[in-house]
C-alpha cells in the first residue's frame, strides 16, 4: 500500500512538472495549450508589425528585458511569457501567465488580441481546492444537523463556528488567487509593454 501511494504520488508530481515544462513552451504546438483565463485588445502603431518583425532573429525570437516572445509570420500571432529563472530571487506563484497575441490587419493599424493562459494543472488543482473547502464545509453542516448538533444553543454556536472557518478558508483562497493573477499579470504585461515599445521603434535595453 505504502508503495502504491509513493507511487501515486510521484506519478501526480510528474504530471504536473510535465504540464509546467510543456506550457512554457513556446513551439507552433505548444502556444495555444493552458486554460484561457482573459483577454485583452490593442492597437499596433502604423507600420509597427513591419518594424517589430525585423527585429526577431531567424528562428523568430526576440529577447526582452523582463521576457521573451516568439513570431510565426504563418499564423499571423505572437507569443509571449516571462523569463522563468531556476534560481531567482523573485516570488513566484502557482499561477504562471503566458501570453498569445492574434494579430489582424485593418486600414491604418494592426490590431491584436492577447490572449492570457495558465497552466491546466494549476487551474485544475485550484478548482477542485475549493471544491472540496466547499462540499465538505457543506457536508459537515448537513451532517451535523441530521445528527442534532443544532438542537442546543452550544451546537448552534459550533455549527456557526465551523461555518465561519469555512468562509474564512475560502476567502484566504480566494484573496491568494486573486494576489498571484494580479502578480503574474503584471510581470506578462511588462513583457507586452517591452514588445510595443519595439513596435514604436523604441530602444529596449536588456
Amino acid at each position: 500500500m505504502f508503495l502504491a501511494g509513493l507511487f501515486a504520488a510521484v506519478l501526480f508530481l510528474g504530471l504536473i512538472l510535465g504540464d509546467w515544462l510543456y506550457f512554457v513552451r513556446l513551439t507552433p504546438d505548444a502556444i495555444r495549450y493552458g486554460c484561457g483565463v482573459a483577454r485583452s485588445r490593442d492597437q499596433f502603431p502604423s507600420n509597427g508589425m513591419d518594424r517589430l518583425s525585423r527585429r526577431f532573429d531567424t528562428n523568430g525570437v526576440l529577447s526582452l528585458p523582463h521576457g521573451i516572445a516568439r513570431y510565426y509570420p504563418d499564423l499571423g500571432q505572437i507569443a509571449i511569457r516571462p523569463q522563468y529563472h531556476l534560481f531567482s530571487m523573485s516570488f513566484r506563484t502557482a499561477w504562471p501567465i503566458k501570453g498569445l497575441i492574434h494579430l489582424s490587419q485593418e486600414a491604418t493599424t494592426d490590431s491584436a488580441l492577447c490572449v492570457k493562459r495558465i497552466p491546466w494543472s494549476s487551474a485544475i488543482i485550484t478548482l477542485v481546492w475549493f471544491l472540496l473547502v466547499s462540499l465538505g464545509t457543506v457536508a459537515f453542516l448537513v451532517v451535523y444537523a441530521v445528527q442534532g448538533g443544532f438542537n442546543s444553543l452550544t451546537g448552534i454556536l459550533m455549527g456557526a463556528g465551523i461555518l465561519g472557518i469555512g468562509l474564512l478558508v475560502l476567502a484566504f483562497g480566494v484573496v491568494t488567487v486573486l494576489f498571484s493573477y494580479r502578480l503574474e499579470n503584471s510581470r506578462l504585461m511588462k513583457v507586452y509593454s517591452e514588445l510595443l515599445a519595439v513596435a514604436d521603434g523604441a530602444a529596449v535595453t536588456m
